[in-house]
């Protein structure tokens, strides 16, 4: 069912469809598209973000790291960053925390010191899908890769915790999961993994002056993570799917809330992909990356065949986004 390659494109259709709401009213974006969002990409190439970039630079940093350990992937990891920071491309307008990382990961500094430490923003998490696809991995590693991968730029503990969530969700659709398990499925995940820190993965990226232990830390981001659940959970029980998703889960700007609205999102008509698409993008706030989450979540469960086969040729990095999911297919 080619899922890793579905998944893919299908967060890069929503980060197109997405990319020019991102700063538009509810009310803008349904005068211009109607109620269901933008359903067709526009564009020869349909264009992308900096989200679509980004998870490009992680899923080719997985692919040279290979079997996965801190070690390994840290430094290709960090390699592509900041080729990415540098790149002609980069003119979608990047996440500062992204840049501001960047910046600091540039000197060769531990890259626990050029973390913005105290950011939960999504940039952690709207590039971590190919962590959830890459085949192969212990659970061990998918957790550790999908937080540093995070960590790298976006310290808060809610931004690697929203990150494993996604990281893990992607792989459980892609395994078959009935979309309709998954909240109850990653708020048990939230529990069970409430005191874990990942040492090997995350070094002392913890220390705060308030904070007294690695279990203290990271067990705020799977707090705040379960209670952004909690809210797609209550939307869903309401059944009034109309109007802008994001005064039901938040307006994504922040890790969970980008997580939580691109949930809430798809699982309203998991099966209808291209009208999660809409949905997402017809969004008040952080519609791109809301969109990709939603567009990966969706090609993840139901595979590349799944999307309109003219759209494949058309959207940027098709190459890219063709040699990545050939790899893991």
């Amino acid at each position: 069912m080619e899922k890793a390659s579905g998944s893919l494109f299908g967060l890069a259709y929503g980060d197109s469809l997405g990319k020019p709401t991102e700063f538009q009213d509810y009310a803008t974006i349904v005068a211009e598209h109607g109620p269901a969002g933008p359903l067709a990409l526009s564009g020869d190439p349909a264009l992308v973000t900096d989200d679509t970039q980004m998870m490009l630079a992680v899923g080719e940093a997985l692919v040279a790291a290979g079997d996965p350990t801190p070690e390994s992937l840290e430094p290709v990891l960090r390699q592509a960053f900041l080729d990415w920071a540098v790149s002609p491309d980069n003119n979608r307008a990047p996440g500062m925390t992204c840049l501001r990382a960047c910046g600091d990961l540039a000197d060769g500094r531990p890259w626990q010191q050029a973390s913005q430490i105290h950011s939960k923003g999504c940039g952690a998490n709207m590039r971590v899908t190919p962590v959830g696809l890459m085949p192969g991995l212990t659970d061990e590693q998918r957790a550790g890769a999908a937080q540093l991968q995070a960590g790298l730029t976006h310290g808060h503990a809610t931004g690697l915790a929203a990150s494993e969530l996604t990281a893990f969700a992607v792989r459980w659709l892609a395994d078959g999961l009935a979309p309709r398990e998954l909240p109850a499925r990653l708020l048990a995940h939230c529990a069970e993994q409430r005191s874990v820190y990942h040492h090997d993965w995350l070094g002392d990226l913890w220390q705060r002056p308030t904070v007294r232990t690695p279990e203290e830390f990271i067990a705020r981001g799977w707090d705040e993570s379960a209670a952004a659940l909690g809210r797609v959970a209550d939307a869903l029980r309401r059944g009034d799917f109309t109007g802008d998703p994001c005064l039901a889960t938040g307006a994504g700007w922040i890790a969970e809330e980008a997580l939580a609205t691109a949930l809430y999102c798809y699982l309203i008509s998991p099966d209808e992909p291209v009208a999660v698409l809409g949905r997402a993008a017809a969004s008040s706030g952080d519609s791109d990356s809301i969109a990709c989450l939603a567009g990966g979540f969706a090609g993840a469960s139901l595979g590349l065949a799944a999307w309109p086969p003219a759209w494949r040729e058309r959207i940027e990095y098709a190459d890219r986004l063709h040699a990545l999911g050939a790899a893991w297919d």
